[in-house]
């Protein structure tokens, strides 16, 4: 099979490199790097544009943008918009069933219980939120807002651990008190400010990116 066309299970067509011209100084099939590591020097990823260790297309691919052949990172509003979504979707049902447990339950000063109820409501989010990304790549929340998450080196649906590690950091920290919600927001905030991929500390986790999913 040709090399040239883009593999048919690659969900981020990739494509690879072409061989050099003949006569190429760097010799061998697909161009060899000299010694002395090429011209960016010896780190593990060639170390110059689109090689870095943050690109894991750079090396393989050839690309000097980390994002070349990825469908386009969903926007940061649809991100918020899918978790309010799925949160209320969550937690909404979740009080109603706690509010006739304890019919006199009083969020306002009732500490205690507050903090059962919160507890309540990110353990069963992490269990939704882990079926979900590990079956299909997408929340409630994310299908309506039309994005998925995938796994970064090669498209896919974060099936298995990745899933499951992406929803315990999103969820497990907020039952610690007080610190869990610092992490928790600061987690959420990461992807304002992180590039290229826009990735939160739980995308970090799980190496994975959330992209759109309109066709």
């Amino acid at each position: 099979m040709s090399t040239d066309q883009p593999r048919d299970d690659d969900p981020f067509q990739k494509r690879p490199p072409e061989p050099p011209p003949a006569g190429s100084p760097y010799g061998g099939a697909y161009g060899n790097p000299p010694p002395g590591g090429g011209p960016y020097g010896d780190e593990p990823y060639g170390g110059g544009p689109g090689g870095g260790p943050g690109n894991p297309y750079g090396d393989q691919y050839g690309a000097s943008d980390p994002l070349a052949g990825m469908p386009p990172l969903a926007s940061r509003l649809r991100r918020l918009v899918a978790r309010i979504i799925d949160g209320l979707l969550v937690s909404v049902p979740i009080s109603l069933i706690f509010s006739l447990a304890w019919s006199d339950y009083d969020p306002w000063n009732d500490n205690a219980k507050s903090t059962s109820l919160s507890i309540v409501i990110a353990v069963v989010y992490f269990f939704y939120e882990g079926m979900m990304l590990t079956s299909r790549g997408q929340t409630v929340g994310k299908m309506a807002m039309k994005i998925r998450v995938a796994m970064l080196d090669n498209g896919a649906i974060p099936a298995g651990r990745a899933g499951w590690t992406r929803a315990a950091v999103y969820s497990l920290p907020e039952v610690v008190p007080c610190c869990g919600f610092l992490f928790w927001l600061v987690n959420v905030l990461w992807c304002t400010w992180d590039k290229p991929y826009q990735q939160c500390l739980h995308d970090k986790a799980a190496q994975t990116v959330v992209v759109s999913a309109a066709q």
